[in-house]
C-alpha cells in the first residue's frame, strides 16, 4: 500500500478526516509535525520512513539575516506592552512534547527566551459564564492578540487547542521589565478556532477555519471551509456574515475596530471586512498561502506565509529515490486602504532554499511582527526565529 502525497498531493481526507485532534483538523492547521512532512514526502511505502528533509541553515548571523534558535514551533508573536520583547506562542501538540508548549517571552537584548510566570484570578467580567476556570498548563496555544482594554489593562486573548477548544484570557503585568500573566477567563466553543482579535469591550474577532468542512471535502481546494465570528460580552458568539472563505486563517482588526483584516489561507488571499456594514468591501490575491497578520509601527499590514502545500519544491523531488526539498517562506506588506501587495522577502531568492543541498533560513513561516527596524518571522514548526531588516 502507498500513500500518494498525503493530504496536500491527493491522500483521501477520510485518513485525517479533517480529524486529527478534538474530531476536527488539528488547531486548523493539521498538526504540523505530520502533515508537513507530506510536503516534501511526496510518496513513501507503508511502514518505510520518508527521506528526511534538508537541514535549516545554521543559527547566527547570515548577513543581514540572523537566526534565533532556542525556541519551539513560534507560530504568533506580539510585541510586550514595552515594546521592547516578544510574546511568544509556542504551537506544540506532540506527544512527549507537551512541555514546549506554552508562552515564553524572547529578549532581544539577552537573545534569550524565557517561560511567562503565570497566575490564575477568575473575573467575572473576562469571558464567559461557562467557562470551566483556569487552565492552567494544560494550555496548546496557537494565535495570540495583545489589545488595550477599556479601563487600560493590558489583555492577551489565545487560542488553546489543550482540553478544550477556547479563548484564553490573560491581563499582562510588565513591573520593571518583568512580565507575567494573569488569568482571569475563557470563552469556549465547539469549533476549533485558529486565531483571534482582541476588542477593547472585552469581547473579541475569531476565525474558525473548518466549521463548514463536510466528509471528503478538500481543505486545500480554497473553498469556503470555515467563516469569521464575532463574540460581544453578554450576547455570545454568532458568525459574521459574508466571510466563508477557503481555510480562514489570521485576523486583525484596525485601530478604531470598524474594519477587520483576515487570511483565506487555502485561497491565497487577504480580505479587508467592515463591520459596521457586515459585508467584505476589498480583496488581495497573493501569490502565497497567508497565515497570521500584524499591523506595523506606521499602520501597514504584514502577512506571512508558505508559497503553497509543495511549495516551490522542483519537479521531481519529493519520492524515495529522489531529492526532497522545504517550501519557500514569505512575508508580503499590505497597504490596509489601498490593499496593494508587495513582497519583502522570500526565502527562495533569499537562501535559495528550494534547491537541492541549499539550506533554507525557516520552515513553515507563520507570522510576521516589526520590531524597530526589524521583523522577527515565526513559523508553526521549528527551533527559531528569523529576524530580517525592516527600514520603513
Amino acid at each position: 500500500m502507498r500513500f500518494r502525497g498525503l493530504v496536500f498531493c491527493g491522500l483521501s481526507m477520510r485518513i485525517w478526516a479533517g480529524r486529527i485532534w478534538a474530531g476536527r483538523i488539528w488547531a486548523g492547521r493539521i498538526w504540523a509535525g505530520w502533515i508537513w512532512a507530506g510536503i516534501w514526502a511526496g510518496t513513501w511505502a507503508w511502514g518505510q520512513a520518508p527521506p528526511a528533509p534538508p537541514p535549516l541553515a545554521e543559527c547566527g548571523a547570515h548577513g543581514q539575516v540572523q537566526i534565533i534558535c532556542g525556541t519551539h514551533s513560534p507560530e504568533d508573536l506580539e510585541w510586550t506592552p514595552d515594546g521592547k520583547q516578544l510574546i511568544v506562542s509556542q504551537f506544540v501538540n506532540s506527544q512527549g512534547r507537551a512541555g514546549d508548549a506554552g508562552l515564553t517571552v524572547y529578549d532581544p537584548v539577552q537573545n534569550s527566551f524565557s517561560r511567562i510566570p503565570v497566575t490564575a484570578e477568575p473575573l467575572k467580567n473576562w469571558g464567559e459564564a461557562a467557562c470551566p476556570g483556569p487552565i492552567g498548563d494544560g494550555l496548546r496555544p496557537h494565535g495570540t492578540s495583545l489589545a488595550k482594554r477599556n479601563g487600560g489593562k493590558n489583555q492577551l486573548y489565545v487560542v488553546n487547542h489543550g482540553g478544550r477548544e477556547s479563548i484564553e484570557m490573560y491581563e499582562v503585568k510588565q513591573t520593571g521589565g518583568a512580565l507575567s500573566l494573569v488569568w482571569h477567563g475563557c470563552v469556549v466553543s465547539s469549533q476549533a478556532y485558529n486565531d483571534v482579535a482582541a476588542l477593547p469591550d472585552g469581547g473579541f474577532v475569531a476565525t474558525h477555519p473548518t466549521a463548514l468542512q463536510t466528509p471528503g471535502m478538500d481543505l486545500f481546494a480554497g473553498q469556503p471551509s470555515g467563516y469569521v465570528s464575532r463574540w460581544v460580552p453578554g450576547s455570545g458568539e454568532t458568525e459574521l456574515p459574508d466571510t466563508r472563505r477557503g481555510y480562514p486563517n489570521g485576523v486583525i482588526v484596525s485601530a478604531g475596530q470598524r474594519y477587520v483584516y483576515f487570511n483565506a489561507w487555502t485561497a491565497k488571499e487577504v480580505h479587508k471586512y467592515d463591520l459596521q456594514a457586515r459585508k467584505e468591501v476589498a480583496m488581495v490575491k497573493l501569490d502565497f498561502m497567508p497565515d497570521n497578520l500584524t499591523w506595523t509601527a506606521r499602520g501597514k499590514i504584514l502577512a506571512a506565509g508558505i508559497k503553497s502545500p509543495r511549495g516551490e519544491c522542483p519537479a521531481g523531488s519529493g519520492g524515495l529515490d529522489k531529492v526532497p526539498c522545504r517550501q519557500s517562506s514569505v512575508v508580503a506588506e499590505i497597504h490596509p486602504e489601498t490593499m496593494l501587495a508587495k513582497t519583502i522577502f522570500d526565502s527562495a531568492s533569499m537562501f535559495k532554499s528550494v534547491t537541492p543541498g541549499k539550506p533554507a533560513p525557516i520552515s513553515g513561516a507563520s507570522v510576521a511582527l516589526q520590531m524597530g527596524k526589524s521583523i522577527y518571522i515565526g513559523a508553526f514548526e521549528g527551533d527559531r526565529l528569523v529576524k530580517i531588516p525592516y527600514g520603513k
